[in-house]
Parts: C-alpha cells; structure tokens; sequence
C-alpha cells in the first residue's frame, strides 16, 4: 500500500467528490482513479459507491479512512521523535491550559518546568475544556490542565487538586440588596462558556432539575480575563472557579453569590493521549505535574 495513494484517498473521502478533490490535491481525475484502483486491487475490495454526482465510501473504505488517519499520526509523531533525539534537543511541549485556571496556576508551574528544564519550549494554548480535549484527542496537543477526565481507552487523567466554581456578580449587583434564592437568579442573563463545556452543562441541569429555566447566556466567552471588569460594570451574573474569584487580576469587582446549590466541587486533573508519544520536554513536565503538581498549582 502506497502511503500517497492513501493521502489521496483521504482527501477524496472527506470531499466525497473526485473532481474537488483533483483540484484540491492540483492532480488530475485519471491520475486519482488510478491511486484509488491500485488501492483497491492490493485490499481485493471496493473502498467506493457511487451515489449521485458523488461518491460515498463503503464500509471497508470507512475501516481504511479511519486507520490511515491513525498511521498518518503515528507517522507524525514518529518523525518528531526521531528529530529529537537526533538534534538532541530537548523538544517543544504543546501544552493546553483551562481558561479558567490559567491567570493563577501557569506562573509558578512554568517557572519550575524552566528552573528543570531551561532549553525547552512552550506552546500554549488557553481554551475551555471541551476544546482542549478535542484537540489532544487529534494530536495537536500534548498534555492539558483541565477539569479531570474519567480514563477512556484513548486518554488517562492524573489528578492534580480540588477547586469549586461558583456564581459571581458585580460587588454592586442588586441580587445583594436582600435574601436571594436559586430561582432569583434566573432573573438575570449571564456570562457564559458554551454549551457543551462541563460547567456550563452542569449549571444548566442544575436549574432543569428543579424546574427552573436554564441561565440565559447573553454573552458566551472562552476566556476569564476579559471578564471581571465586564461583570463588574453590567448586572450579568456569571461562574467561576473560586480560586480564580480569589486571586485573580480585578477580580476585586465581583462578589460571590452565596448558594449551597450553585457551588461545585471538581477535580483538575493532567491528561495525556494513553498511546500518544511525549518528547522528552512533555515528559519532564508530565512529571513534574505528577511530584507537586498540587504544590505548584496553589496560587
């Protein structure tokens, strides 16, 4: 099997057209047919049906799209490898980081990973948690700091330490002007991550579970540290890690509103690909993470 006839067949996959995908790839039709015959010649089967103006895979040629996607990793990840240790170096670690956390837990963890680590270098990405799983499920990440994910097949979580997240308002925020209860709070529109975040879904089943509205999100971020002064001059409510409330920069403006039902604790944890390779820097701050992660995540 010809790992250019399989690149090929990958984009004529995903375009479900040969013409887009000769295009796409500057090769001609004949020129795709060919790779895709010869393809199907070495497997003895049709990896294609015709279905309209396009095709569509068939079930063998959906096994093949999906473990070429997985050789075509592996390849990547074996070519990084072999260049570190050939250059010797120790290596680039793509870290992703919950939003949430980032203001008060990366400055004492990246300055021990240098202090261990001088030569290395970090690419950091900061997002909400469902995007930094995907993007380590796919490669483009090689660790994240996010709220503990159960072990599955394909990712295994180390966890690091507890923290709550809780609603937050304006200091000046009328909710304070007397005795409030849950449902006072859905009087109000608020700040909000995405839906398919983990505190956004867990917020609004809270409130489906005791028959209220769900919060009413008039502005959805991915990032806390445009927030605060936001917050603070506008009557949206919004939900936050305490220790971000804490210790966070202008995080002065804003107070905690005070409900039993509406503070959560959970679990931040370190996760990894479970057949994902690590460069010799990742490993380092896997590692490190792993000794006093919870010491050096205390803001």
């Amino acid at each position: 099997m010809d790992l250019r006839d399989l690149t090929y067949f990958e984009t004529i996959a995903e375009l479900g057209h040969l013409g887009r995908a000769a295009d796409k790839l500057n090769r001609s039709q004949p020129a795709l047919s060919k790779s895709i015959q010869r393809l199907e010649e070495s497997l003895g089967t049709q990896l294609f049906r015709r279905e309209g103006r396009g095709i569509q895979l068939t079930d063998v040629g959906e096994l093949l799209l999906a473990r070429g996607r997985e050789l075509r990793q592996s390849i990547a990840e074996t070519e990084r490898e072999v260049k570190d240790f050939a250059s010797g170096a120790v290596g680039i670690i793509r870290l992703g980081c919950a939003a949430s956390m980032a203001d008060h837990l990366l400055p004492q963890l990246t300055a021990a990973l240098l202090a261990r680590a001088p030569d290395i270098t970090l690419s950091l990405v900061i997002g909400q948690d469902d995007v930094l799983r995907e993007s380590l499920v796919a490669g483009r990440l090689d660790l994240i700091i996010s709220s503990f994910i159960a072990s599955e097949g394909s990712l295994v979580s180390y966890p690091l330490l507890r923290d709550e997240a809780v609603v937050v308002a304006s200091v000046n925020h009328p909710i304070f002007d007397g005795p409030y209860t849950l449902a006072d709070l859905t009087r109000y529109r608020w700040v909000l991550p995405g839906p398919t975040v983990a505190s956004r879904r867990w917020l609004d089943n809270l409130f489906t579970s005791r028959e209220l509205p769900p919060p009413v999100a008039q502005i959805e971020s991915n990032t806390v540290s445009v927030l605060p002064r936001l917050i603070a001059h506008t009557h949206l409510l919004s939900f936050f890690s305490r220790e971000s409330l804490t210790h966070g920069i202008g995080m002065n403006l804003l107070r905690e509103v005070v409900l039993a039902d509406t503070t959560v604790t959970r679990t931040m944890g370190v996760t990894v690909r479970t057949d994902g390779y690590l460069s010799p820097a990742a490993r380092v701050l896997l590692a490190l993470l792993q000794e006093r992660g919870q010491q050096l995540l205390q803001p």
